[in-house]
Protein backbone atom coordinates (compact mmCIF):
# COMPACT_ATOMS: atom_id res chain seq x y z
CA UNK A 1 0.00 0.00 0.00
CA UNK A 2 1.32 3.44 -0.93
CA UNK A 3 1.11 6.07 1.84
CA UNK A 4 2.05 9.54 0.49
CA UNK A 5 2.71 11.29 3.82
CA UNK A 6 4.99 10.42 6.72
CA UNK A 7 3.74 10.34 10.29
CA UNK A 8 5.58 13.59 11.01
CA UNK A 9 4.01 15.31 7.99
CA UNK A 10 0.53 14.28 9.08
CA UNK A 11 1.23 15.50 12.62
CA UNK A 12 2.43 18.87 11.28
CA UNK A 13 -0.66 19.29 9.09
CA UNK A 14 -3.01 18.49 11.98
CA UNK A 15 -1.15 20.94 14.21
CA UNK A 16 -1.46 23.65 11.55
CA UNK A 17 -5.27 23.39 11.67
CA UNK A 18 -5.42 23.05 15.46
CA UNK A 19 -6.17 19.32 15.73
CA UNK A 20 -4.40 16.42 17.42
CA UNK A 21 -5.78 13.32 15.71
CA UNK A 22 -7.11 12.41 12.28
CA UNK A 23 -10.32 11.27 13.97
CA UNK A 24 -10.93 14.90 14.98
CA UNK A 25 -11.60 15.66 11.31
CA UNK A 26 -14.79 13.58 11.49
CA UNK A 27 -16.18 14.88 14.77
CA UNK A 28 -19.24 16.40 13.09
CA UNK A 29 -20.33 13.01 11.71
CA UNK A 30 -22.60 11.12 14.15
CA UNK A 31 -20.58 8.49 15.97
CA UNK A 32 -22.73 5.59 14.73
CA UNK A 33 -21.92 6.50 11.12
CA UNK A 34 -18.23 7.22 11.40
CA UNK A 35 -16.78 3.76 10.96
CA UNK A 36 -19.33 1.55 9.19
CA UNK A 37 -18.59 -2.12 8.80
CA UNK A 38 -17.86 -2.42 5.08
CA UNK A 39 -17.77 -6.00 3.92
CA UNK A 40 -14.80 -6.02 1.57
CA UNK A 41 -12.91 -9.07 0.32
CA UNK A 42 -9.51 -9.85 1.74
CA UNK A 43 -6.80 -7.63 0.30
CA UNK A 44 -4.59 -8.97 -2.50
CA UNK A 45 -1.36 -7.82 -4.06
CA UNK A 46 -1.02 -5.54 -7.06
CA UNK A 47 0.19 -8.47 -9.16
CA UNK A 48 -2.87 -10.52 -8.21
CA UNK A 49 -5.16 -7.57 -9.00
CA UNK A 50 -3.65 -7.22 -12.48
CA UNK A 51 -4.07 -10.95 -13.14
CA UNK A 52 -7.71 -10.73 -12.06
CA UNK A 53 -8.40 -7.68 -14.26
CA UNK A 54 -6.81 -9.40 -17.27
CA UNK A 55 -8.96 -12.44 -16.64
CA UNK A 56 -12.11 -10.30 -16.57
CA UNK A 57 -11.13 -8.37 -19.70
CA UNK A 58 -10.52 -11.58 -21.64
CA UNK A 59 -14.30 -12.11 -21.63
CA UNK A 60 -14.71 -9.05 -23.86
CA UNK A 61 -14.68 -9.30 -27.63
CA UNK A 62 -12.22 -6.82 -29.12
CA UNK A 63 -12.15 -5.34 -32.59
CA UNK A 64 -8.61 -6.66 -32.72
CA UNK A 65 -10.32 -10.06 -32.92
CA UNK A 66 -13.54 -9.23 -34.81
CA UNK A 67 -14.31 -7.85 -38.25
CA UNK A 68 -16.56 -4.86 -37.61
CA UNK A 69 -19.57 -3.76 -39.67
CA UNK A 70 -21.35 -2.00 -36.79
CA UNK A 71 -21.70 1.78 -36.90
CA UNK A 72 -24.82 3.75 -35.96
CA UNK A 73 -22.90 6.78 -34.69
CA UNK A 74 -19.51 5.34 -33.68
CA UNK A 75 -17.21 3.88 -36.32
CA UNK A 76 -13.98 2.00 -36.67
CA UNK A 77 -11.53 4.07 -38.69
CA UNK A 78 -7.80 3.74 -39.02
CA UNK A 79 -5.98 6.03 -36.58
CA UNK A 80 -2.49 7.12 -37.67
CA UNK A 81 0.22 6.42 -35.07
CA UNK A 82 1.05 10.12 -34.89
CA UNK A 83 -2.24 10.77 -33.05
CA UNK A 84 -1.32 8.71 -29.98
CA UNK A 85 2.28 9.81 -30.30
CA UNK A 86 1.33 13.44 -29.75
CA UNK A 87 -1.57 13.22 -27.31
CA UNK A 88 0.44 10.97 -24.97
CA UNK A 89 3.00 13.70 -24.49
CA UNK A 90 2.90 14.39 -20.75
CA UNK A 91 2.24 18.11 -21.20
CA UNK A 92 -1.00 17.28 -23.03
CA UNK A 93 -1.94 13.93 -21.51
CA UNK A 94 -2.34 15.20 -17.98
CA UNK A 95 -3.84 18.58 -18.88
CA UNK A 96 -7.35 19.45 -17.73
CA UNK A 97 -9.46 22.35 -18.92
CA UNK A 98 -7.37 25.33 -17.74
CA UNK A 99 -9.01 27.59 -15.19
CA UNK A 100 -6.20 30.13 -15.58
CA UNK A 101 -6.14 29.68 -19.34
CA UNK A 102 -3.74 32.41 -20.39
CA UNK A 103 -0.84 30.55 -18.75
CA UNK A 104 -1.78 27.41 -20.71
CA UNK A 105 -0.84 28.72 -24.14
CA UNK A 106 -0.13 25.28 -25.61
CA UNK A 107 -3.57 23.98 -24.66
CA UNK A 108 -5.26 27.14 -25.90
CA UNK A 109 -3.43 27.02 -29.23
CA UNK A 110 -4.45 23.38 -29.69
CA UNK A 111 -8.09 24.33 -29.06
CA UNK A 112 -7.81 27.30 -31.44
CA UNK A 113 -6.47 25.01 -34.18
CA UNK A 114 -9.27 22.53 -33.46
CA UNK A 115 -11.89 25.27 -33.79
CA UNK A 116 -10.35 26.44 -37.07
CA UNK A 117 -10.43 22.92 -38.51
CA UNK A 118 -14.05 22.32 -37.46
CA UNK A 119 -15.07 25.67 -38.96
CA UNK A 120 -13.34 24.74 -42.24
CA UNK A 121 -14.89 21.26 -42.29
CA UNK A 122 -18.45 22.45 -41.68
CA UNK A 123 -18.13 25.72 -43.61
CA UNK A 124 -19.38 27.65 -40.58
CA UNK A 125 -17.88 30.84 -39.18
CA UNK A 126 -17.43 29.91 -35.52
CA UNK A 127 -16.78 26.79 -33.49
CA UNK A 128 -16.55 26.20 -29.76
CA UNK A 129 -13.87 24.17 -28.00
CA UNK A 130 -16.05 20.99 -28.10
CA UNK A 131 -18.70 19.17 -26.09
CA UNK A 132 -18.76 15.76 -24.46
CA UNK A 133 -20.27 13.89 -27.43
CA UNK A 134 -22.54 14.29 -30.43
CA UNK A 135 -25.71 13.89 -28.37
CA UNK A 136 -24.68 16.65 -25.95
CA UNK A 137 -23.85 18.95 -28.84
CA UNK A 138 -27.25 18.26 -30.41
CA UNK A 139 -29.04 19.12 -27.17
CA UNK A 140 -27.00 22.30 -26.76
CA UNK A 141 -28.10 23.39 -30.23
CA UNK A 142 -31.69 23.23 -29.03
CA UNK A 143 -30.80 25.24 -25.92
CA UNK A 144 -29.14 27.85 -28.14
CA UNK A 145 -32.27 28.12 -30.29
CA UNK A 146 -34.48 28.43 -27.22
CA UNK A 147 -32.44 31.36 -25.90
CA UNK A 148 -32.02 32.94 -29.32
CA UNK A 149 -35.77 33.61 -29.23
CA UNK A 150 -35.75 34.32 -25.47
CA UNK A 151 -38.11 31.41 -24.86
CA UNK A 152 -40.82 32.90 -27.07
CA UNK A 153 -40.52 30.09 -29.61
CA UNK A 154 -40.89 26.69 -28.00
CA UNK A 155 -41.40 24.16 -30.81
CA UNK A 156 -38.52 21.91 -31.88
CA UNK A 157 -38.98 19.85 -35.03
CA UNK A 158 -36.78 16.76 -35.34
CA UNK A 159 -36.39 14.42 -38.26
CA UNK A 160 -37.29 10.84 -37.37
CA UNK A 161 -33.94 9.86 -38.85
CA UNK A 162 -31.98 11.99 -36.39
CA UNK A 163 -30.03 9.56 -34.20
CA UNK A 164 -32.53 8.14 -31.65
CA UNK A 165 -30.08 8.61 -28.78
CA UNK A 166 -29.69 12.26 -29.72
CA UNK A 167 -33.46 12.62 -29.67
CA UNK A 168 -33.57 11.14 -26.17
CA UNK A 169 -30.88 13.51 -24.88
CA UNK A 170 -32.66 16.49 -26.47
CA UNK A 171 -35.86 15.52 -24.67
CA UNK A 172 -33.97 15.24 -21.38
CA UNK A 173 -32.33 18.65 -21.82
CA UNK A 174 -35.57 20.40 -22.76
CA UNK A 175 -37.46 18.83 -19.87
CA UNK A 176 -36.51 21.75 -17.65
CA UNK A 177 -37.70 24.43 -20.05
CA UNK A 178 -41.23 25.72 -19.89
CA UNK A 179 -43.84 24.74 -22.49
CA UNK A 180 -41.38 23.20 -24.99
CA UNK A 181 -42.92 21.01 -27.67
CA UNK A 182 -40.88 18.40 -29.57
CA UNK A 183 -42.35 17.21 -32.87
CA UNK A 184 -40.86 14.32 -34.86
CA UNK A 185 -41.48 14.31 -38.62
CA UNK A 186 -41.35 10.99 -40.47
CA UNK A 187 -39.68 11.15 -43.87
CA UNK A 188 -38.52 14.21 -45.78
CA UNK A 189 -41.62 15.32 -47.68
CA UNK A 190 -41.73 19.14 -47.60
CA UNK A 191 -45.47 19.01 -47.06
CA UNK A 192 -44.97 17.09 -43.80
CA UNK A 193 -42.53 19.68 -42.50
CA UNK A 194 -44.67 22.54 -43.77
CA UNK A 195 -47.60 21.21 -41.74
CA UNK A 196 -45.50 21.57 -38.57
CA UNK A 197 -43.32 24.65 -39.14
CA UNK A 198 -45.00 27.79 -37.81
CA UNK A 199 -44.19 31.05 -36.02
CA UNK A 200 -43.66 29.12 -32.78
CA UNK A 201 -40.87 26.99 -34.28
CA UNK A 202 -37.42 27.65 -32.83
CA UNK A 203 -35.43 24.93 -34.60
CA UNK A 204 -35.63 22.28 -37.30
CA UNK A 205 -33.07 19.49 -36.76
CA UNK A 206 -31.90 16.90 -39.33
CA UNK A 207 -28.98 14.51 -39.74
CA UNK A 208 -26.55 14.49 -42.69
CA UNK A 209 -26.11 11.70 -43.72
CA UNK A 210 -29.07 10.57 -41.68
CA UNK A 211 -29.18 7.76 -39.12
CA UNK A 212 -29.92 5.24 -41.89
CA UNK A 213 -26.97 6.47 -43.95
CA UNK A 214 -28.97 8.36 -46.58
CA UNK A 215 -27.73 11.65 -48.03
CA UNK A 216 -30.64 14.06 -48.42
CA UNK A 217 -30.61 17.52 -50.00
CA UNK A 218 -32.06 20.03 -47.57
CA UNK A 219 -31.94 23.27 -49.57
CA UNK A 220 -35.72 23.63 -49.90
CA UNK A 221 -36.32 22.67 -46.27
CA UNK A 222 -33.78 25.26 -45.12
CA UNK A 223 -35.56 27.93 -47.17
CA UNK A 224 -38.93 26.94 -45.68
CA UNK A 225 -37.46 27.03 -42.17
CA UNK A 226 -35.91 30.45 -42.60
CA UNK A 227 -39.08 31.87 -44.12
CA UNK A 228 -40.80 30.96 -40.86
CA UNK A 229 -38.06 32.76 -38.92
CA UNK A 230 -36.67 29.57 -37.34
CA UNK A 231 -33.15 28.19 -37.14
CA UNK A 232 -31.94 25.11 -39.04
CA UNK A 233 -29.53 22.66 -37.41
CA UNK A 234 -27.64 19.73 -38.88
CA UNK A 235 -25.99 16.81 -37.10
CA UNK A 236 -23.24 15.79 -39.53
CA UNK A 237 -20.79 12.95 -40.01
CA UNK A 238 -17.39 14.71 -40.15
CA UNK A 239 -15.83 12.18 -42.54
CA UNK A 240 -18.74 12.53 -44.96
CA UNK A 241 -18.26 16.31 -45.00
CA UNK A 242 -15.01 15.76 -46.89
CA UNK A 243 -17.12 14.63 -49.90
CA UNK A 244 -20.52 16.24 -49.49
CA UNK A 245 -21.74 19.80 -49.83
CA UNK A 246 -21.03 21.54 -46.54
CA UNK A 247 -24.00 22.44 -44.32
CA UNK A 248 -23.03 26.10 -44.68
CA UNK A 249 -23.51 25.83 -48.45
CA UNK A 250 -27.17 24.87 -48.10
CA UNK A 251 -27.82 27.46 -45.40
CA UNK A 252 -27.57 25.68 -42.03
CA UNK A 253 -27.36 27.91 -38.98
CA UNK A 254 -25.89 25.32 -36.58
CA UNK A 255 -23.78 22.24 -37.31
CA UNK A 256 -23.12 19.64 -34.64
CA UNK A 257 -21.89 16.09 -34.73
CA UNK A 258 -19.96 13.23 -33.20
CA UNK A 259 -16.23 13.74 -33.65
CA UNK A 260 -15.31 10.13 -32.78
CA UNK A 261 -14.46 9.27 -36.43
CA UNK A 262 -11.66 11.86 -36.29
CA UNK A 263 -8.87 9.77 -34.82
CA UNK A 264 -10.68 8.66 -31.65
CA UNK A 265 -10.91 4.95 -30.80
CA UNK A 266 -14.25 3.26 -30.10
CA UNK A 267 -13.21 2.48 -26.50
CA UNK A 268 -16.48 0.71 -25.64
CA UNK A 269 -18.39 3.97 -25.94
CA UNK A 270 -16.13 6.83 -24.94
CA UNK A 271 -14.79 9.29 -24.15
CA UNK A 272 -15.91 10.89 -27.40
CA UNK A 273 -16.14 14.39 -28.83
CA UNK A 274 -19.07 16.63 -29.72
CA UNK A 275 -18.31 19.35 -32.24
CA UNK A 276 -20.42 22.49 -32.46
CA UNK A 277 -20.22 25.24 -35.10
CA UNK A 278 -22.50 28.16 -36.02
CA UNK A 279 -22.86 31.32 -38.02
CA UNK A 280 -21.09 34.25 -36.37
CA UNK A 281 -24.42 35.93 -35.58
CA UNK A 282 -25.08 33.21 -32.99
CA UNK A 283 -21.65 33.21 -31.38
CA UNK A 284 -22.79 34.84 -28.12
CA UNK A 285 -25.31 32.07 -27.60
CA UNK A 286 -22.83 29.21 -28.03
CA UNK A 287 -22.36 27.06 -24.92
CA UNK A 288 -18.90 26.14 -23.73
CA UNK A 289 -15.55 27.73 -24.43
CA UNK A 290 -14.25 29.66 -27.41
CA UNK A 291 -10.54 30.38 -27.82
CA UNK A 292 -9.45 33.46 -29.73
CA UNK A 293 -6.13 34.63 -31.12
CA UNK A 294 -4.67 38.00 -30.12
CA UNK A 295 -1.33 39.74 -29.54
CA UNK A 296 0.29 40.80 -26.28
CA UNK A 297 1.76 44.20 -25.40
CA UNK A 298 4.91 43.27 -27.29
CA UNK A 299 3.03 42.30 -30.42
CA UNK A 300 3.58 38.57 -29.93
CA UNK A 301 0.80 36.16 -30.84
CA UNK A 302 -1.18 34.75 -27.93
CA UNK A 303 -4.40 32.86 -27.19
CA UNK A 304 -7.19 33.74 -24.78
CA UNK A 305 -10.69 32.64 -23.89
CA UNK A 306 -13.09 34.81 -25.87
CA UNK A 307 -16.52 36.05 -24.78
CA UNK A 308 -16.09 34.31 -21.44
CA UNK A 309 -18.60 36.64 -19.79
CA UNK A 310 -21.38 34.61 -21.38
CA UNK A 311 -20.25 31.40 -19.68
CA UNK A 312 -21.93 29.72 -16.74
CA UNK A 313 -18.91 30.01 -14.46
CA UNK A 314 -18.71 33.78 -14.98
CA UNK A 315 -22.33 34.99 -15.24
CA UNK A 316 -24.43 32.07 -14.15
CA UNK A 317 -27.72 33.98 -14.02
CA UNK A 318 -27.33 35.04 -17.68
CA UNK A 319 -25.90 31.78 -19.01
CA UNK A 320 -27.59 29.97 -21.88
CA UNK A 321 -26.08 26.69 -20.68
CA UNK A 322 -24.24 25.23 -17.71
CA UNK A 323 -21.61 23.73 -20.01
CA UNK A 324 -18.39 25.65 -19.43
CA UNK A 325 -15.70 23.09 -20.26
CA UNK A 326 -14.51 21.04 -23.23
CA UNK A 327 -13.02 17.67 -24.22
CA UNK A 328 -9.45 18.98 -24.32
CA UNK A 329 -7.47 15.79 -24.91
CA UNK A 330 -10.02 14.27 -27.29
CA UNK A 331 -10.26 17.52 -29.27
CA UNK A 332 -6.47 17.47 -29.54
CA UNK A 333 -6.65 13.94 -30.99
CA UNK A 334 -9.12 15.17 -33.63
CA UNK A 335 -6.85 18.13 -34.37
CA UNK A 336 -3.83 15.90 -34.89
CA UNK A 337 -5.86 13.49 -37.05
CA UNK A 338 -7.19 16.24 -39.33
CA UNK A 339 -3.80 17.94 -39.54
CA UNK A 340 -1.99 14.69 -40.33
CA UNK A 341 -4.41 13.69 -43.10
CA UNK A 342 -4.92 17.17 -44.52
CA UNK A 343 -7.69 17.99 -46.97
CA UNK A 344 -6.64 15.44 -49.59
CA UNK A 345 -6.11 12.68 -47.05
CA UNK A 346 -9.55 13.19 -45.53
CA UNK A 347 -11.12 13.13 -49.00
CA UNK A 348 -9.29 9.87 -49.67
CA UNK A 349 -10.68 8.32 -46.47
CA UNK A 350 -14.21 9.48 -47.33
CA UNK A 351 -13.98 8.17 -50.89
CA UNK A 352 -12.71 4.82 -49.61
CA UNK A 353 -15.65 4.58 -47.19
CA UNK A 354 -18.10 5.46 -49.95
CA UNK A 355 -16.71 3.05 -52.56
CA UNK A 356 -16.36 0.10 -50.17
CA UNK A 357 -19.86 0.60 -48.77
CA UNK A 358 -21.35 0.66 -52.25
CA UNK A 359 -19.40 -2.44 -53.22
CA UNK A 360 -20.73 -4.20 -50.11
CA UNK A 361 -24.29 -3.10 -50.90
CA UNK A 362 -24.05 -4.42 -54.46
CA UNK A 363 -22.70 -7.77 -53.30
CA UNK A 364 -25.26 -8.22 -50.52
CA UNK A 365 -28.14 -7.33 -52.86
CA UNK A 366 -27.21 -10.37 -54.97
CA UNK A 367 -27.67 -12.78 -52.04
CA UNK A 368 -31.13 -14.40 -52.22
CA UNK A 369 -33.36 -13.27 -49.37
CA UNK A 370 -31.55 -9.98 -48.72
CA UNK A 371 -32.77 -6.64 -50.00
CA UNK A 372 -30.64 -3.50 -49.81
CA UNK A 373 -32.36 -0.12 -49.61
CA UNK A 374 -30.46 1.81 -52.31
CA UNK A 375 -33.26 4.01 -53.61
CA UNK A 376 -31.45 7.10 -52.30
CA UNK A 377 -27.81 8.15 -52.18
CA UNK A 378 -25.97 6.83 -49.12
CA UNK A 379 -22.49 7.41 -47.73
CA UNK A 380 -21.05 4.45 -45.78
CA UNK A 381 -24.11 3.01 -44.05
CA UNK A 382 -27.14 1.31 -45.54
CA UNK A 383 -30.16 -0.72 -44.46
CA UNK A 384 -30.50 -4.39 -45.38
CA UNK A 385 -33.80 -6.26 -45.08
CA UNK A 386 -32.86 -9.75 -43.94
CA UNK A 387 -34.62 -13.11 -44.54
CA UNK A 388 -34.77 -13.86 -40.80
CA UNK A 389 -34.59 -11.88 -37.53
CA UNK A 390 -31.45 -9.74 -37.34
CA UNK A 391 -30.65 -11.05 -33.86
CA UNK A 392 -30.30 -14.58 -35.24
CA UNK A 393 -28.19 -13.44 -38.18
CA UNK A 394 -25.91 -11.40 -35.93
CA UNK A 395 -25.40 -14.42 -33.66
CA UNK A 396 -24.34 -16.44 -36.70
CA UNK A 397 -22.01 -13.66 -37.84
CA UNK A 398 -20.45 -13.43 -34.38
CA UNK A 399 -19.75 -17.16 -34.40
CA UNK A 400 -17.64 -16.42 -37.49
CA UNK A 401 -15.80 -13.50 -35.81
CA UNK A 402 -17.90 -10.81 -37.52
CA UNK A 403 -19.58 -8.00 -35.60
CA UNK A 404 -22.76 -7.47 -37.59
CA UNK A 405 -24.89 -4.38 -38.10
CA UNK A 406 -27.37 -2.73 -35.77
CA UNK A 407 -30.75 -4.42 -35.38
CA UNK A 408 -33.26 -1.69 -36.24
CA UNK A 409 -36.36 -3.77 -35.50
CA UNK A 410 -37.35 -1.90 -32.35
CA UNK A 411 -36.55 1.53 -33.83
CA UNK A 412 -38.19 0.99 -37.23
CA UNK A 413 -40.90 -1.66 -36.76
CA UNK A 414 -42.30 -0.77 -40.18
CA UNK A 415 -39.22 -2.28 -41.86
CA UNK A 416 -38.78 -6.03 -42.36
CA UNK A 417 -35.91 -7.50 -40.31
CA UNK A 418 -33.81 -4.37 -40.87
CA UNK A 419 -30.04 -4.33 -40.25
CA UNK A 420 -27.97 -1.13 -40.45
CA UNK A 421 -24.54 -2.02 -41.82
CA UNK A 422 -21.53 0.31 -41.77
CA UNK A 423 -18.45 0.00 -43.96
CA UNK A 424 -15.36 2.17 -43.51
CA UNK A 425 -11.91 2.36 -45.05
CA UNK A 426 -10.78 -0.19 -42.44
CA UNK A 427 -12.84 -2.92 -44.16
CA UNK A 428 -11.03 -4.44 -47.13
CA UNK A 429 -12.52 -6.42 -50.03
CA UNK A 430 -11.63 -9.75 -48.43
CA UNK A 431 -13.61 -8.86 -45.29
CA UNK A 432 -16.62 -7.68 -47.32
CA UNK A 433 -16.62 -10.85 -49.42
CA UNK A 434 -16.36 -12.93 -46.24
CA UNK A 435 -19.34 -11.03 -44.77
CA UNK A 436 -21.38 -11.88 -47.87
CA UNK A 437 -20.37 -15.52 -47.63
CA UNK A 438 -21.48 -15.80 -44.00
CA UNK A 439 -24.69 -13.84 -44.66
CA UNK A 440 -25.52 -16.35 -47.38
CA UNK A 441 -24.95 -19.19 -44.89
CA UNK A 442 -27.17 -17.46 -42.33
CA UNK A 443 -30.22 -17.90 -44.59
CA UNK A 444 -30.17 -21.62 -43.79
CA UNK A 445 -29.43 -21.42 -40.07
Amino acid sequence: MFIPHTTQERTDMLKAIGLEHVSDLFIDIPAEHRYPDIKLPKGISEMEVMDHIHELSSANESLEDLICFLGAGAYRHYIPAVVDGIIQDGSFYSAYTPYQPEISQGTLQAIYEYQSLIAALTGMEASNASHYDGATAAAEACILAYHQYRGKRTKFILSRNLHPHYQQVIRTYLEGFEDTNIVVVDGYALADFQAEIDNNTALVYVQYPDFLGKVIEFDDLVTMTHQAGALFAVSANPIALALLKSPAEFGADIVTGEGQPLGIPLSYGGPYLGFFATRKELIRKIAGRIVGETVDQDGKRGYVLTLTAREQHIRREKATSNICTNQGLIALAATVYLSALGKNGLIHVAESCYQKAHYAARQISQIPGYKVDTDELFFHEFVVSCPSPVREINEHLLSHQILGGLDLSSLYPDLKNPMLLAVTESNDKTQIDYLCEVLSEARHV
